[in-house]
Order: structure tokens, then C-alpha cells, then sequence
């Protein structure tokens, strides 16, 4: 007989599995949960544990706070009602207390994050500057360093998750146009473009260093990808996070960054630009309009801002 809400997981690493099974099995066998409310919980622990996965990381002593607050906002990037992203979040903390309990880990990543609060939350968007900044620290001739400027300007210029980013394959990019293919959830293709800095930028990496890389590939081995790692093959998700926090540390920013970072940032310079919130909905990908308006909010801080500093009676 399948195990409450375990059927509901889907194929993840064997610790994390198991991890998620024994919870799973507590609240039915201990805390005696219906069966709705243990499949409730199934389903925003496979939510965060297909997160995990895809951050390369597949076992909770790899799991710290850093992560947890990423998930939290990478939980503000989906088409979710507030009280479900709060829901998911407190599922992933009451799961990590269980683990500490239970000795599964030895420590608990998740006990000092907040829910996202009810009602839209402002995202954290870097200004112009500090987005300069980060870039300028991407210059230079040493190969990393072409790869870094390529995959950071093709985030800052399309606003693309950082899935989208490492799934892109040569095929999908056209540097004579300027425009790029990605595939956001559920496979949804659309066009992004970008502008001539990307360009320029991409042009290096594919003209210059991604040939040296794709020549250490084994032959069986894919040879698509735009991003490779220094064994010439696709680069992962966690190592191209790396490099976008390693950028925002080498520009001498408080604030830890994220690739989400740009993603926030991307549209809400977009946004307090002039742009159309259907035109920023429609490159972001997001299947709702509500879940873009989240951005309009930023723009309204930033003139209310502008107002009480520059007009005259305004205090």
C-alpha cells in the first residue's frame, strides 16, 4: 500500500527522499494528519525538494539559511497566492525543525526564515550602479572571467530565471538579431531580446573561449550548450549561482546577491524606464499579470521617494 503523500514526491536523490518520507510518515503515524493535509504537505515538500535538486544540492547537510532564503524567493517568482507561499515555506521550516529533532541533520537552515508576509512584497532590486559595478568585475581576458560577463549580461539584459540561463543552447541564440530563445516552466518557449552590451559579451565567449571548453568534452557528451564548465560540458545551476553571488562580493555590495537579483532587477528597471507592464509580463514569463504588477509596486516606492526629496512641500 503507497505511504501517505510519498507517491506524491518526485524522483530526487535518495537522502533528500528518505528524508522527506520519514516526515511524511510522522504526521500520518504520530500526529495522526488526515490524508489531504499530508498530501498538502507532499506537495510543497516535492516543490521545494525539485528545488533543491535543481541547485545541485542532494542532502540536507548541504541545505543552509542562504538556501532556504533563496527558495523563499524564488517562491515570489511563482504563480502563487500569498497564503500558499507562506504555506510552502512554513511546510519547508516545520520539516527542517523535524529533521534537526530527529537527529537527520545537525542543524535547522530554516528556523530564522520568515514566511513571505500576506499581500504583494517588495522584491529586492539592485540599482543601477551596483548592477555596473557587478558587471565591472567581470572584465578581463582570463576565461572565467569572458564566461562570467556573458552569463551575467544575458541576465541582466532578459531578466531570465537561471534554469532558462544554463539551458540555453547555441542554437537558441542569434547575435546578428539579437535574440534569444528560453524555455520557462512547463517548457513554454519565448523570444527574448537583448541589447548590444550582451552581445558583445556573448559574442567573446562563443567567438573566443566556449570553443577550448567544448574541445575537453568527452565525444559522447553534449556539445549544445551555450554555458560550458571547464570540463566542456553544461554548466550547472549552482555553479552559474556562484558566479552571480561571487560577482555581487567582488563589487563590494552588502547585500548578498542571487540570480533572482537580476531577474527583480531587470524588470523593475524595465518598469520605472516607461515599459509596459504586459511587454515586462510577456518577457519575464509569467502566465499572469498579477505576478508581474508585484514589480509595479517597486517603481511607486521609487517616485514616492524621488516626490519627498525633490518637491518643494512635500514635507
Amino acid at each position: 500500500m503507497a505511504r501517505h503523500g510519498a507517491e506524491l514526491l518526485p524522483e530526487l536523490p535518495q537522502s533528500l527522499a528518505r528524508a522527506f518520507e520519514t516526515y511524511l510518515n510522522s504526521l500520518r503515524f504520530e500526529r495522526g494528519l488526515s490524508r489531504n493535509s499530508i498530501d498538502a504537505y507532499a506537495r510543497d515538500l516535492a516543490r521545494y525538494g525539485t528545488w533543491l535538486n535543481g541547485q545541485g544540492i542532494g542532502r540536507l547537510v548541504e541545505v543552509t539559511r542562504t538556501q532556504v532564503e533563496a527558495y523563499s524567493l524564488h517562491l515570489l517568482d511563482e504563480s502563487l497566492a500569498p497564503r500558499t507561499r507562506a504555506r510552502a515555506l512554513v511546510a519547508v521550516r516545520r520539516f527542517h525543525g523535524f529533521a534537526l529533532g530527529e537527529g537527520l541533520a545537525a542543524t535547522d537552515p530554516a528556523s530564522d526564515v520568515s514566511p513571505p508576509q500576506e499581500g504583494l512584497r517588495l522584491p529586492k532590486a539592485l540599482s543601477v550602479d551596483d548592477v555596473e559595478a557587478m558587471l565591472a568585475t567581470a572584465a578581463g581576458e582570463e576565461p572565467a572571467q569572458i564566461r562570467a560577463a556573458a552569463l551575467l549580461e544575458l541576465l541582466y539584459a532578459t531578466g531570465a530565471r537561471i534554469s532558462e540561463a544554463v539551458g540555453v543552447d547555441l542554437d537558441d541564440v542569434d547575435l546578428e538579431t539579437s535574440l534569444v530563445r528560453l524555455y520557462g516552466k512547463g517548457g513554454k518557449e519565448r523570444i527574448v531580446p537583448f541589447g548590444s552590451h550582451a552581445a558583445t559579451a556573448l559574442g567573446a565567449w562563443v567567438s573566443r573561449t566556449r570553443p577550448s571548453m567544448a574541445a575537453k568534452a568527452r565525444a559522447a557528451a553534449p556539445a549544445g550548450a551555450l554555458f560550458l564548465n571547464a570540463r566542456g560540458t553544461r554548466l550547472s545551476r549552482q555553479t552559474a549561482w556562484q558566479i552571480v553571488k561571487d560577482a555581487g562580493e567582488l563589487a563590494g555590495l552588502e547585500a548578498e546577491v542571487s540570480p533572482h537579483t537580476f531577474r527583480h532587477s531587470f524588470a523593475t528597471h524595465l518598469l520605472e524606464g516607461g515599459a509596459d507592464i504586459r511587454v515586462v509580463q510577456e518577457l519575464l514569463g509569467h502566465a499572469s499579470v498579477t505576478t508581474t504588477q508585484i514589480y509595479t509596486k517597486v517603481s511607486e516606492e521609487t517616485l514616492r521617494e524621488v516626490y519627498a526629496t525633490s518637491h518643494p512641500r512635500a514635507r
